[in-house]
């Protein structure tokens, strides 16, 4: 096991690490921009490194100057957490020459299935089934068109490098084609360096449905059930659930294999996570593949009983992982991101001083936060607060404490989604 681990993220997301760490008797290592020196994670890690000024592309996105602080604090490993540099193949190619470990897949495997592209290509070379649409980037607005029209409105343009819901747009006739297309590639160019845009079929109303993998040096890959991410806002999710009401449990293993079939022919390890849309018809198309954790990993945590950021600490140490089987669901969790945005003003960017900050508790009621009173929340940043998440033995009972929860959460001096929840 490592003897000290780097947190090369903020919010709530390094705080989550920064606890895992603790229960495994790691030291860790914030880093912090100049709006974070007093935040949560910071306060609660071990030891904390200023990396630079606010704005992100100054500071939780300059590889360099985290691997630097990384090698003079003497940390072992770097843990990405979720965005910022988590799937980014250079970085975590530029850990493992610095001589760290990566606390996630390779290099080569974020390579593989990073790409929105290359991770279609890769499942339909595996017969797992996907969205008909390109697996290769498209050429320019001519190119886009013809394609639509063999596949026929609507259709989805996507960055090919996209993430969290960024770098897309529903195309419903030929006059929208190349407004869009520039649209995206803008957007895909300032989000992720990468304009690189390819289109697929629009389906009309699927849930989206996603399978947690964990994945060792080892050969084990293991399946932990699926999440339900339907609810969302611009492609952006609000609430998940584990698991999902529209999977039966032969619909679960079949997804959960179909996951596991793109992870070993990615050569992956460590967590992550298979993308799905689901029809009514319990037809199921692979999207992508997140290489890290994701936003919303406690659900499945809470019906498992698996802490899945210790076990990806643990499977960078060289661990095995000890479930060979898939893994069935026990109970119901839902989770509410908690965003500081204003529902009542089209869900505009709320900043200010927490004021006062009443946490929910009681049985069943988990809050993972990276804020407290007296914390500013500016916009330098990812609107997320902080993840409320419950547990039930029944899907009416976890939707009966969430409601419980929310009227128990008191959070002012920002706007929140906690109303709309």
């Amino acid at each position: 096991m490592f003897k000290k681990v780097l947190v090369a993220n903020r919010g709530e997301i390094a705080l989550r690490i920064v606890r895992a760490c603790r229960e495994l008797g790691v030291r860790s290592v914030a880093v912090y921009s100049d709006a974070d020196a007093t935040a949560p994670h910071v306060c609660e890690a071990d030891e904390a490194v200023r990396i630079g000024p606010p704005p992100s592309a100054e500071s939780y996105l300059v590889g360099d100057v985290i691997v630097e602080a990384a090698k003079r604090s003497g940390a072992q490993a770097i843990h990405p957490g979720y965005g910022f540099l988590s799937e980014r193949a250079w970085f975590a190619r530029a850990v493992h020459d610095a001589g760290l470990a990566f606390i996630g897949p390779s290099a080569e495997a974020i390579a593989t299935v990073g790409s929105k592209t290359a991770a279609r290509e890769l499942a339909v070379a595996h017969d797992v089934p996907v969205v008909p649409g390109m697996t290769a980037p498209l050429a320019g607005a001519h190119e886009a068109a013809e394609v639509a029209e063999r596949f026929g409105y609507p259709v989805l343009l996507k960055a090919s490098a996209g993430g969290g819901g960024k770098g897309m747009r529903v195309v419903r006739s030929p006059s929208e084609i190349a407004g869009a297309l520039g649209a995206v590639r803008r957007e895909a160019k300032n989000a992720f360096g990468d304009d690189a845009v390819y289109i697929e079929k629009y389906l009309e109303g699927p849930r989206h449905v996603e399978v947690q993998l964990l994945a060792d040096r080892h050969g084990t890959v293991v399946a932990l059930g699926e999440r339900e991410c339907s609810v969302q806002r611009r492609h952006q999710k609000m609430i998940e659930e584990a698991p999902s009401g529209a999977v039966s449990r032969d619909l679960r293993r079949r997804m959960g294999e179909a996951a596991v079939k793109v992870a070993r022919a990615a050569a992956y390890v460590n967590a992550g996570t298979c993308e799905f849309l689901l029809d009514r018809d319990e037809r199921f198309y692979f999207l992508e593949m997140n290489t890290r954790i994701q936003v919303e990993h406690p659900v499945t945590e809470l019906v498992t009983g698996i802490d899945l950021v210790q076990w990806q600490i643990r499977i960078a140490a060289g661990e095995k992982v000890p479930f060979l089987h898939a893994i069935e669901p026990r109970g119901w969790a839902i989770e509410c991101r908690i965003t500081s945005e204003d529902p009542a003003n089209d869900f505009l960017p709320s900043a200010g001083r927490i004021e006062q900050l009443h946490v929910p508790g009681g049985p069943g009621v988990r809050w993972d936060g990276g804020i407290e009173a007296g914390s500013v929340v500016g916009l330098h940043y990812d609107p997320l607060l902080a993840k409320l998440i419950v547990w039930g033995a029944t899907r009416a009972d976890a939707v009966e404490r969430m409601r419980r929860a929310l009227l128990e959460l008191r959070l002012e001096g920002v706007e929140t989604s906690r109303d709309f929840h």
